[in-house]
């Protein structure tokens, strides 16, 4: 599994929020940040992404498949439909352009908050604070698993307006909050804090197409003490339950919205499906 951020890397429940960074052990975010291309990363976490590659030839396209998703959901939020407060769930290991930076190119005024668990995200958070002059940004170091502590963060809430419309941006992060924390409660959670207006953008792993790969990759992550679970695509509409799909719909990543792509990108027919194997989707909070 790639990971935009981890909502924790123990067997039996989040890390407190400034555990030290333990480089014997793979790490998610880590991961992730390899299998874009990034240095932020240790052996045991390049041991276990080989191991990965070897089952999953494709992820590291997945990997840059996802993040570019991200960014094309982010212009068409900020552009499309005026959305101007984002909070961004798992963050990750900045990788420019990052989520801030895609928003305050189309709307300078835009304010981001970014959120995750991670140490050495933490030790990474200045590059997500330079925000433009006329916006904001700010980092909160708390985890998914415990979203009362994201909401009522005093960081959060001297950059967000809750009672305006907010994008809530989970990508590639869902796969990493096994059933037993109820991750379908948690995002309920999330959204209905969220006024009429919001959006919610989703990225998730999924073992329909290339269900043997995609399994053996999730016994690595188990293995290395990072929990999970992939979901069909069935079971990722089920986070947006409530809410109303935008075209096109729950769509595999490298499909969803290309025309708005911009740079630097992995071309649709370059890619195939299985290679990718996530879905994803973004969607508007009604009125009530």
């Amino acid at each position: 599994m790639t990971g935009h951020g981890a909502a924790s890397q123990t067997t039996s429940g989040p890390e407190p929020p400034n555990s030290p960074i333990n480089q014997g052990r793979p790490h998610s975010a880590r991961m992730y940040d390899y299998f874009l291309g990034g240095k932020d990363n240790y052996v045991a976490d390049r041991q276990a992404a080989a191991k990965v590659l070897t089952l999953w030839p494709g992820v590291m396209i997945a990997a840059r498949t996802n993040r570019a998703f991200m960014q094309r959901a982010t212009r068409y939020l900020a552009a499309e439909c005026g959305i101007r407060q984002f909070l961004d769930i798992g963050t990750g290991i900045p990788t420019s352009p990052n989520l801030h930076e895609v928003a305050q190119e189309v709307a300078p005024e835009s304010r981001v908050v970014y959120v995750d668990n991670d140490p050495i995200v933490l030790a990474h958070a200045q590059t997500l604070l330079t925000s433009h002059p006329e916006g904001r940004t700010a980092y909160v170091d708390a985890d998914v698993a415990n979203p009362e502590t994201i909401l009522t963060s005093p960081d959060l809430t001297e950059v967000l307006d809750l009672s305006q419309p907010v994008a809530l941006s989970l990508c590639a992060l869902l796969h990493f909050v096994p059933d037993e924390w109820d991750p379908y409660a948690i995002v309920r959670r999330l959204v209905d804090t969220l006024a009429p207006g919001s959006y919610l953008v989703l990225s998730h792993i999924t073992p329909d197409f290339d269900p043997v790969a995609t399994q053996r990759t999730v016994e690595i992550y188990h293995n290395g003490g990072i929990k999970g679970k992939i979901r069909s695509r069935a079971e990722v509409e089920e986070f947006f339950t409530g809410l109303e799909l935008v075209e096109p719909g729950i769509e595999v990543p490298h499909r969803w919205r290309p025309d708005l792509a911009t740079g630097p990108q992995v071309a649709t027919g370059d890619v195939t499906d299985e290679e990718v194997s996530f879905w994803v989707g973004v969607a508007r909070k009604p009125a009530s």
